[in-house]
Order: structure tokens, then C-alpha cells, then sequence
């Protein structure tokens, strides 16, 4: 599962400009890794996985939390939908038993609040999956699911690995 993970990570952050990541461990389908200072911005780290998919299918999305310590940002959840949503569709986000409406754009969605954030953080915690639905730009009704096994401790490697930089 690591190597399949590791060799997927790169597909994340495609879209993104080259730049040099430190990883700080790959926990069964998370990893944590930490971005350096680019110009002005600050350096960031964060907790990050794909959705599980059938075999065959390549990845879309992911789902991550982030800390930004100059920011003063910490724990902030961020999911990159697998596609694109109506505009006038909600996005629910469910962690074992607990459901949370998110703030979205078109391809991606947020807690509302701060305080939101660390409900889904606890609840991630102690579930073993999560799904983020909406329904597409096309109608159509879609759902990611991904497994929260090594999510907790990618969370707490990504926090220590900016815990420095404040």
C-alpha cells in the first residue's frame, strides 16, 4: 500500500509548481509532507490522501489538513472534489456517524469555521472512513470515500513537522 501510495502522490500536485516537499512519513493511505517558504508565503505542512477507487480508475481529489503557523492557521480540512459540482448543490461531508455541511467551490469544499474543522478532525480520529457527496455539474450524484487508517497519526507528523516554525 506504501509504494502504491508513494507512487500516486506525484499525481496530487500536478497542477502545482515544481517545488521541493519534505516528506515526514507516508501512514497507510496518508502522507505528511512540508512545503517550504516560496517569496512571501510562509511554509506549510499538511496531512493528505486520495480517494479510494475501483482498480483501474485513476484518482481524482484529495482530502487534506492543514497547518500554516505564520498564518496562524492549524488544522484547517480541504477536500478537491473528484469533479465538478452543480453550484446549487450542497456538499456533505460524513465521518463515521457524524455528517458536516462544507462551504464549496466548484471543485473544492471547507469547513465553515475553525470550530468545524476540529469537529471533522476529532471525528476522523476515531472512524475508520469518510465520504465527501454532491451532486456533479452534470446531475448526476457522486460520493469519495477514502480510509482514515494512519489519517490521525499524519495529522499529529504534519502539526509537529511546523510546530518549529511558529
Amino acid at each position: 500500500m506504501r509504494r502504491a501510495f508513494a507512487c500516486l502522490v506525484p499525481l496530487l500536485f500536478a497542477p502545482l509548481p515544481a517545488i521541493a516537499r519534505d516528506s515526514l512519513g507516508i501512514f497507510e493511505s496518508w502522507g505528511a509532507f512540508r512545503d517550504p517558504p516560496t517569496g512571501r508565503s510562509a511554509p506549510r505542512c499538511y496531512a493528505i490522501a486520495q480517494p479510494q477507487v475501483r482498480r483501474g480508475r485513476t484518482p481524482q481529489g484529495f482530502a487534506s489538513v492543514g497547518t500554516w503557523p505564520r498564518a496562524h492557521v492549524r488544522g484547517q480540512v480541504h477536500l478537491r472534489l473528484s469533479r465538478a459540482r452543480s453550484p446549487d448543490a450542497p456538499v456533505r461531508l460524513s465521518v463515521g456517524e457524524r455528517r458536516f455541511t462544507l462551504v464549496a467551490g466548484q471543485v473544492d469544499a471547507w469547513a465553515p469555521d475553525a470550530r468545524t474543522d476540529a469537529q471533522i478532525i476529532a471525528a476522523m480520529r476515531s472512524a475508520t472512513s469518510m465520504s465527501v457527496s454532491s451532486i456533479g455539474a452534470d446531475g448526476r450524484a457522486f460520493a469519495d470515500s477514502y480510509a482514515l487508517r494512519g489519517a490521525a497519526t499524519a495529522i499529529d507528523a504534519a502539526a509537529l513537522g511546523c510546530a518549529r516554525l511558529r
